[in-house]
């Protein structure tokens, strides 16, 4: 396989030393608390640092998000651990993070999994695609509780990847991308040269496009520059704080290629394997609560930036045809088919989204109301024109 990982063999800080000095501490404290009549609280004797870096520019609200989850850390342990976020670049290139993360270079960090679809293209399927309808919350039950955590487990292992993996952080539909004009048919996007990432790369080259993978902080200038015709990104407040609206005025809205993309949070194994106990504790936690948090936050966020854009900025929002949208479902199952006949993992993980989204989508569409009839009737807008 290619691009594997090979597993660091250089000592780890905060390993069998810093447990030892833990649990030393923990006994000289549960001694003193006998005598004074108290009840024990075993504390770890820190402060531990972990250096992260992001995938994220210091102007992107998506590192935001990785400093609030490294203050939920620092705010709950009390200082026992604390977590230090680097941006993008300050160590690796935001492309090197699995690398970097796996030998020990950084204790930990804060990506989407798209990014490391060249280790192995199966890790795109936890981010890139229609996910078979479900959005990023029931992505994220899915993993948690439908086996796609221990499927992500099995992936890393196989590919070398010495790294514990976390992920959080449901991001809305992403959307088409922004353009020249508005793409109205598919064939507009015959020899467009375009931006993209993860098995998006593959769906939107069938479809014709020019494909070219950069990471976020590069895009806006290779458009300035006409190295790209075309490029996605993410979110309103992440295109508007990038730069988009400085080099186009259309943005085309909805898309299947990124519907329900989550972040991932990942450490160093041997260094989150060293923590104590009640510190994993913490970790596992806080990153539930940041992903929390950061969803609500970014409702917040990005419907004032979309208000921005359209109103200080001149940005027009198209919808994406419906053609294009049914015709994004066509090539993707072509795609996952290819992969999933050379790639036996690639399969299991489709398979088992598959069937997971089947129940979910089910009781998800009876279950729960038309939001557009609701809004409709109290603000009358229509949706953005085709």
């Amino acid at each position: 396989m290619r691009n594997r990982i090979k597993k660091s063999t250089a000592p780890h800080e905060h390993t069998g030393a810093s447990r030892r000095k833990f649990l030393g501490g923990a006994a000289v404290g549960t001694a003193a608390a006998a005598t004074m009549g108290f009840p024990a609280i075993a504390r770890a004797q820190g402060p531990i640092n972990f250096r992260f870096q992001s995938t994220w520019p210091t102007v992107d609200i998506f590192h935001e998000f990785a400093l609030d989850f490294a203050k939920k850390i620092n705010d709950m342990t009390g200082g026992d651990l604390k977590i230090e976020v680097l941006p993008a670049g300050a160590v690796v290139p935001a492309f090197g993070l699995l690398d970097a993360v796996s030998k020990g270079t950084l204790d930990g960090g804060h990506g989407v999994l798209g990014y490391n679809y060249g280790k192995q293209n199966a890790l795109a399927l936890f981010s890139s695609g229609p996910a078979f309808g479900m959005d990023a919350n029931m992505v994220l039950a899915w993993h948690k509780y439908g086996g796609g955590k221990e499927l992500l487990a099995k992936l890393y292992d196989a590919i070398g990847g010495n790294v514990v993996s976390f992920l959080t952080g449901p991001m809305p539909t992403q959307p088409f991308g922004w353009f020249k004009k508005p793409i109205a048919k598919t064939e507009d996007l015959k020899g467009l040269k375009f931006r993209t990432n993860g098995l998006a790369i593959d769906l939107f080259t069938e479809m014709g496009a020019a494909v070219n993978a950069l990471p976020g902080g590069e895009i806006v200038p290779a458009l300035d520059r006409g190295l790209l015709d075309g490029a996605e990104f993410n979110n309103a407040t992440s295109d508007r704080a990038l730069g988009f609206p400085d080099v186009s005025k259309v943005c085309m809205l909805q898309s299947f290629h990124q519907a329900s993309e989550t972040f991932e949070i990942m450490f160093n194994k041997d260094k989150y394997n060293a923590l104590p106990t009640q510190l994993k504790a913490i970790v596992d936690n806080a990153v539930e609560a940041s992903s929390a948090d950061m969803s609500w936050k970014a409702v917040d966020r990005y419907s004032q930036d979309y208000q921005r854009l359209q109103k200080e900025d001149g940005v027009k929002f198209y919808k994406t045809p419906d053609a294009i949208l049914q015709q994004q479902l066509v090539v993707w199952d072509q795609i996952i088919a290819k992969k999933a006949e050379t790639n036996p993992l690639f399969k299991e993980i489709d398979a088992s989204q598959r069937a997971f989204a089947a129940r979910a989508m089910a009781w998800d569409m009876d279950t729960n109301n038309n939001r557009r009839m609701a809004y409709n009737h109290y603000f009358g807008r229509k949706a953005p024109k085709a």
